[in-house]
């Protein structure tokens, strides 16, 4: 017997059973429930096409959860399996699933207790999706069965009929390592897992990185007008990056809002057409708090200044860049203008 489980039989277990499979407590996603997924290490379950209709995949180790009574049963694939595929429908391609799959007699109607590798085939259509599954299942690999293959006339491309769907889990209190897809949440404040490129931390309601950051950088798109002797804040149009949502909204054009308190650097660059005399950049905070942070006395025209200022704010408060020109200038550039507002650490 090549797929193993624990605690599935009611008689019959080994001591090689319990020693492959991963009976230790695992990541919760609830009180009674378990993150079900693959156990890290090498290249697990992976697919690979051996012949036209038919893939293998090898050993590996998993953890597939049931109900919440139920429970979840830890797997072990102790040597390469062979699944053969069903030939493709006349008119529509398919999608099927490679699954591992528990069978327990004292949940569902099976007549025996046993732990599979097979394929759940999906419905031909036109826009093929992969199937739903049936309970205690885990879903490996998606499989795209064009129209009219098998074994006879050349079979699946494995080279672009594969889609990997193995998602990770981890021991409880472990990082759970990256798999398909990050579109869950968190079971516990405190639990951590990989996103691919560093840590996140669930913090009760949404995933953050570990190296906390918050910035954001505006832009302005289209060319605009400043009247003279007047002091005029910028309206931006989009962002070029962003951590939070709320650093830069629509809603409020002109404002770069802290998330979160601490010491900020605030970067502004002004480029002033000509003509423009007595021209001045300002930040201001929350439409209060002013900075003065650039001068140019006549612009001939491409001349401009940046600037970076560190500012300490409470998480709402706003910054805002204005603009004075002592002489009217029209059709100024969007890309004249730039921003952005950078959190530094805790004040």
């Amino acid at each position: 017997m090549t797929v193993r489980a624990a605690w599935l039989l009611p008689t019959g277990q080994t001591r090689e059973d319990t020693r492959l499979a991963p009976v230790g407590p695992m990541t919760p996603e609830g009180e009674l429930r378990s993150r079900d997924g693959v156990i890290a290490g090498g290249d697990p379950l992976k697919a690979a096409g051996v012949a036209s209709m038919q893939v293998q995949i090898s050993t590996g180790r998993a953890l597939v959860q049931g109900t919440d009574a139920q429970g979840a049963y830890p797997i072990a694939v102790t040597a390469p399996e062979t699944l053969t595929l069903a030939d493709g429908d006349a008119q529509h391609p398919r999608v099927d699933s490679v699954v591992l799959r528990v069978l327990d007699p004292l949940y569902d109607t099976s007549d025996q207790p046993v732990a599979t590798l097979e394929i759940v085939q999906g419905a031909p259509s036109a826009t093929p999706a992969p199937p739903r599954l049936p309970g205690a299942c885990l879903r490996l690999w998606d499989i795209t069965v064009p129209a009219g293959a098998s074994a006879g006339v050349g079979g699946i491309n494995w080279a672009s009929a594969l889609a990997d769907r193995r998602r990770y889990t981890a021991a409880a209190g472990g990082i759970i390592p990256r798999g398909w897809g990050l579109s869950f949440p968190g079971a516990y404040p405190g639990q951590y897992r990989d996103n691919g490129t560093g840590l996140d931390r669930w913090d009760g309601n949404d995933w953050r990185s570990v190296a906390e950051r918050h910035y954001v950088a505006v832009r302005k798109d289209e060319s605009y007008s400043l009247a003279a002797n007047r002091y005029t804040n910028v309206w931006w149009t989009g962002t070029d990056a962003r951590t939070d949502a709320s650093m830069w909204t629509p809603a409020n054009p002109t404002r770069l809002v802290a998330p979160v308190s601490g010491l900020y650097t605030v970067y502004a660059q002004q480029t002033w057409p000509g003509g423009a005399e007595q021209a001045r950049v300002l930040v201001v905070k929350n439409g209060v708090r002013e900075w003065h942070v650039s001068f140019v006395a006549r612009s001939n025209g491409g001349q401009g200044h940046a600037a970076a200022l560190p500012v300490v704010l409470k998480a709402g408060d706003y910054i805002e860049v204005r603009l004075y020109t002592a002489t009217a200038v029209d059709n100024v550039p969007g890309t004249y203008s730039y921003a952005a507002l950078r959190w530094e650490g805790p004040a």
